[in-house]
């Protein structure tokens, strides 16, 4: 069953240790984080799954990871000590791409043969936070989206949201990823004005719980938004289609040109 779900980013500056000083402009989404963090705890999980836009993607495939044995560092952004290292969840893995298939979507249960799996970093931010608040320990179970259509996101959600029903355990669904990545002036990707309205219409569609509208975003907007978040919230929604009472915004600010929202969808 599902007992949380949420929508998180996953700025690494954020950990302490990497952002050396610049996490001081990013206290909003900190303590929104450490929120998400605490409700996640009070759920008493025993699997978080996490949507994430940097796993290993397939272009025509969502990709599950089927392992055992998860670990995972920043040291990609010169934080070298694990961060997490847990438990996958292979079983859960197997039932979601079976429910998966049996709706036409193509899942792969990723498993390399290899002694773990390697976390990235759009799981082990809001991770990170997590497990400061966790006092047991519970199960992860990744999941990256494809370059299938908006529908087939959702679709697979649903199925996602079949095989948590089916499932004995309490599970809590973080989805996660940042909005545009094209807010203000001076940023490497660029400047566009279709950044903040983007962020802007995606927001107001979650908190008027319009499944529709979200879906129906104009592709030229999303497009040019450069956005990572957009295709991890449409499988949350899929997932929890039938239960999602609204959308409560816990934090949203931007202070290096990426738009971080944080909130839990209300179940």
């Amino acid at each position: 069953m599902i007992v949380y779900s949420a929508f998180v980013p996953h700025p690494p500056l954020i950990v302490p240790g990497v952002g050396k000083g610049r996490e001081k402009q990013l206290k909003k989404t900190e303590m929104a984080l450490a929120r998400v963090a605490k409700d996640i705890a009070s759920s008493e999980p025993d699997t978080i799954l996490v949507i994430t836009p940097h796993a290993r993607s397939l272009f025509d495939r969502f990709n599950v990871c089927g392992m055992e044995k998860l670990t995972g560092s920043l040291a990609e952004f010169e934080l070298g000590q694990p961060l997490w290292e847990g438990r996958g969840n292979p079983g859960l893995a197997r039932l979601i791409c079976e429910r998966s298939e049996k709706e036409g979507i193509a899942a792969t249960c990723y498993d390399d043969g290899e002694s773990g799996y390697e976390l990235d970093y759009g799981s082990l931010v809001p991770l990170y936070f997590i497990s400061q608040q966790l006092e047991f320990s519970c199960k992860v179970l990744p999941i990256g989206y494809s370059l299938l259509s908006r529908a087939e996101h959702f679709v697979f959600g649903q199925a996602i949201g079949e095989a948590c029903a089916e499932s004995r355990e309490r599970i809590a669904i973080i989805a996660s990823g940042d909005l545009s990545h094209r807010l203000g002036y001076k940023i490497p990707e660029g400047f566009g004005f279709d950044g903040e309205r983007f962020d802007h219409e995606f927001i107001r569609n979650l908190k008027e719980n319009d499944v529709a509208a979200v879906l129906e975003m104009d592709e030229e907007l999303v497009e040019s938004a450069g956005e990572c978040g957009y295709r991890s919230a449409l499988v949350l929604l899929g997932i929890i289609s039938d239960l999602s009472n609204g959308f409560d915004e816990y934090s949203y600010e931007g202070p290096y040109g990426i738009g971080h929202l944080v909130g839990r969808f209300k179940i």
